[in-house]
């Protein structure tokens, strides 16, 4: 009987494993279904009644994707449509295999004012709100999930929703002028969108319990001393920060794409799994890799690392 229930538990714990993994590195799979109480078909069709602005992606052969918030005419508010359209890109990158960055900015020098208060004020009810709440954690989480490194450029304001999307991103960008402020408070409700849980993972519980408690308004120099982005841009004009930005990132993508997805895999599994579990994914990872071609040619050209 007890090696039966060790066995059970033993079954039980490799499924659990093999879920969490799937999660992390299978492409198009949702976070929620309907055994979580969300019919994401149903969710898509209450969006679509809120149109308005866009979202554009556009695919480099440098291995970059910009990714753009356009709907300037709100400081690029999140409409319903926008919603819908930002999972779509999404799940284009997510089967982007060619793909090693991205780089997430609002258009006409602003980022993002969070959410337009015509869907807001529409969907009111707390199911409406839960709905809401499960669909942008789901797209935000595999934005973070991609295998690509992703930076947020952040110009003018990044407020509400707009300052979650940015804890999506593997790092961020600033100009001197711009301003990020979680203001979720001031509208009687807490980040819904996975940005909190981010913000915390961070710059640590502490400050995260600051900026939101405090609805803090963060200058650059606030933001880079709390950890919350990693460098100041010289220029606020949009074309420049587009180009410093790539500049930026570049640094960090050189090498072949396998190469530098599979490090992005390596350290999600890290940060999501438990130890034995992201050990596992770092030997799976590595056997794509081991005697492959980009191996093979480091190999033959017998570089030292020491200099």
């Amino acid at each position: 009987m007890e090696s039966e229930q060790e066995m059970a538990r033993s079954l039980l714990k490799t499924s659990s494993m093999s879920i969490r993994k799937n999660l992390l590195h299978q492409t198009g799979l949702s976070l929620y279904n309907t055994s979580h109480g969300f019919h994401e078909e149903e969710v898509k069709k209450k969006l679509q009644q809120f149109p308005g602005g866009s979202i554009d992606l556009q695919k480099e052969e440098s291995g970059i994707g910009i990714l753009t918030l356009n709907n300037p005419s709100k400081r690029n508010a999140f409409s319903g449509v926008m919603m819908l359209q930002l999972l779509e890109k999404v799940t284009e990158l997510e089967n982007w295999t060619e793909g090693k960055g991205l780089i997430v900015h609002g258009a006409k020098n602003t980022f993002c004012s969070g959410s337009d208060l015509r869907a807001v004020k529409a969907l009111a009810t707390p199911e409406d709100g839960e709905d809401l709440c499960m669909f942008m954690q789901n797209t935000l989480t595999r934005l973070m999930r991609l295998p690509l490194l992703s930076v947020a450029v952040v110009q003018g304001w990044a407020l509400g929703g707009g300052a979650e999307l940015i804890t999506a991103c593997d790092f961020r960008l600033m100009t001197k002028e711009s301003e990020i402020r979680f203001v979720h408070k001031e509208m009687g409700i807490i980040p819904s969108w996975g940005g909190a849980t981010r913000l915390a993972d961070i710059i640590g519980g502490r400050q995260a319990l600051k900026v939101l408690s405090g609805a803090l308004k963060l200058d650059s120099k606030q933001a880079l001393n709390l950890g919350m982005v990693d460098e100041v841009l010289q220029s606020s004009d949009e074309t420049e920060c587009l180009e410093q930005a790539r500049e930026w990132l570049k640094q960090f993508i050189k090498g072949p794409p396998e190469v530098i997805r599979a490090l992005k895999k390596s350290v999600t599994s890290g940060k999501e799994l438990c130890f034995q579990e992201a050990l596992q994914t770092e030997r799976d990872l590595l056997r794509t890799l081991w005697g492959g071609p980009a191996n093979l040619e480091a190999i033959a050209k017998k570089e030292k690392f020491c200099k």
